[in-house]
């Protein structure tokens, strides 16, 4: 089930998305790797990931969570953005809130443990997948004339005829 769900993974430390690009791998997940935000955007835009696995400090500096914060809400503007997973060394309760603010699914402080990560990656597929469903269910509420329904859950509706 997992082989066919790529995780983008995105670290500007080569040990960390090795470690990660490992366990993710083992685990039966495609795994790509990213170094910078302006990486992850470019391969959002090329390809489809099922999820991103995103560290808040690049470059810039290495505390402030800043770069991945916006690069949470840019992901946010792209139609089609995997779900976003935060994580980073440097945490705190007003870094995670502000992660999930932007639109961040999970927070991971690191270091990290292997089974917690595969968990919260499980859960969030799963969780992906039901919305994905209940957005399908909502667009066939949805009849002829582009109208909602006023049809509950459980109730028949017939077309109105044609004249």
């Amino acid at each position: 089930m997992t082989a066919s769900f790529c995780v983008l993974v995105a670290d500007d430390q080569p040990a960390v998305r090795e470690a990660l690009r490992i366990l993710l791998t083992n685990a039966g997940y495609r795994v790509e790797l990213a170094t910078s935000p302006r990486e992850v955007l470019r391969l959002i835009k090329e390809q489809e990931f099922a999820l991103a696995l995103l560290d808040l400090n690049y470059a810039r500096d290495t505390t402030s969570g800043e770069e991945g914060l916006e690069l949470i809400q840019q992901l946010q503007k792209i139609e089609g953005a995997p779900p976003a997973l935060v994580m980073t060394a440097w945490a705190t309760v007003d870094l995670a809130v502000a992660a999930m603010r932007s639109g961040a699914r999970d927070f991971i402080q690191k270091p990290w443990d292997n089974a917690r990560v595969l968990s919260i990656i499980q859960t969030q597929l799963q969780v992906e997948a039901e919305t994905r469903r209940a957005n399908r269910l909502e667009r066939r509420k949805t009849n002829s004339c582009g109208r909602k329904s006023p049809v509950r859950w459980g109730q028949i509706c017939l077309a109105h005829p044609k004249r």
